[in-house]
């Protein structure tokens, strides 16, 4: 009787220290799958989409048309220690060639983040960060081809802030900055003159002699929030999502600036894949002229939400 009760109570022991070390191990894993490792963790995806359409005598209507569109989205984030150091690049470009029209751009982007940090306590990080924004080529109100609206640094967007940045995980990071500086270029004098982008416009007398050139540069004061993910959701499914909000404390402060971008992509094979990506923009300072009947009336400007979507299939790497 004592050799059962004792064989009993060796195996009710040790199930309960195979449990104990069942349950510490599950807790180291999810530990260090929630630590982020000291070193370089680089990678990305690049994207490039091709459409044509040829059509001959076809009943139904339509043009001929090629279109070329290019994105690539890099990150390269280095942790050591106590320091981290996250930097992203973010470009796109896109051509269209529709019937006898000439090439037109659909898509031009430059988007630049580098951020330091140093770790406060936990997942939080005392840090600072940079941003610029700009595209590369021309903009043109199309169909009329020989008015820029746009280009190179017109406009172009410097923000730097600094904070607090909350990072549970290398896929999700949190910046809040209560200090935030951030300046819009036009450096066009036609579009500077004009006001465009919200900088202040030019001043002309009652004989419209101009009196005063338009500025250049507008210098903000505020609050800044930016959302980062960038996580696979499945095993051929990309998603990077960032949002970014920032408010004016010295003008209009409830008028919040957004700007919020998703890409997702989808993988087949190797190098065949398709990608979605969207952006929304509001910006209280940028006016936008409306044309609802589309009969050459502008029926009124003002700030507007602005919103781009990208749909394509082609050859896509993704590192």
């Amino acid at each position: 009787m004592k050799k059962i009760i004792l064989s009993l109570t060796l195996i009710i022991v040790a199930t309960f220290v195979f449990a104990q070390t069942t349950e510490a191990e599950k807790v180291l894993k999810k530990q260090h799958a929630d630590t982020i490792p000291d070193g370089w963790k680089k990678g990305g995806v690049f994207s490039v989409n091709f459409t044509q359409v040829s059509l001959t005598n076809w009943a139904a209507g339509g043009n001929n048309s090629v279109s070329l569109n290019a994105l690539t989205s890099l990150y390269a984030n280095l942790k050591k220690g106590n320091s981290t150091w996250d930097n992203t690049l973010d470009l796109g470009y896109g051509l269209l060639k529709q019937g006898d029209e000439g090439l037109r751009k659909t898509d031009d982007k430059i988007d630049f983040m580098s951020k330091y940090g140093q770790k406060a306590f936990k997942n939080w990080y005392y840090a600072g960060l940079v941003n610029f924004k700009s595209q590369m080529a021309p903009g043109y109100n199309y169909p009329d081809d020989s008015t820029e609206i746009s280009k190179f640094m017109a406009p172009g967007y410097l923000l730097g802030a600094i904070g607090m940045d909350f990072k549970p995980s290398s896929a999700f990071t949190l910046f809040i900055s209560p200090l935030t500086a951030k300046m819009t270029f036009v450096n066009d004098k036609k579009l500077a003159d004009a006001g465009a982008y919200g900088v202040d416009a030019a001043v002309y007398d009652d004989f419209g002699v101009l009196v005063t050139e338009g500025k250049r540069l507008r210098s903000e004061f505020g609050g800044y929030l930016r959302a980062v993910l960038n996580k696979d959701l499945m095993e051929n499914i990309k998603l990077q999502t960032k949002l970014e909000l920032f408010s004016n404390y010295s003008e209009n402060p409830d008028h919040i600036d957004v700007n919020w971008e998703v890409l997702i992509a989808l993988k087949v094979n190797k190098y065949i894949s398709a990608t979605i990506s969207t952006q929304l923009i509001y910006d209280h300072d940028v006016d936008i002229a409306v044309d609802r009947n589309d009969d050459g009336i502008l029926d009124g400007v003002g700030p507007r939400t602005q919103f781009k979507e990208v749909l394509g299939i082609g050859l896509t790497y993704k590192f």
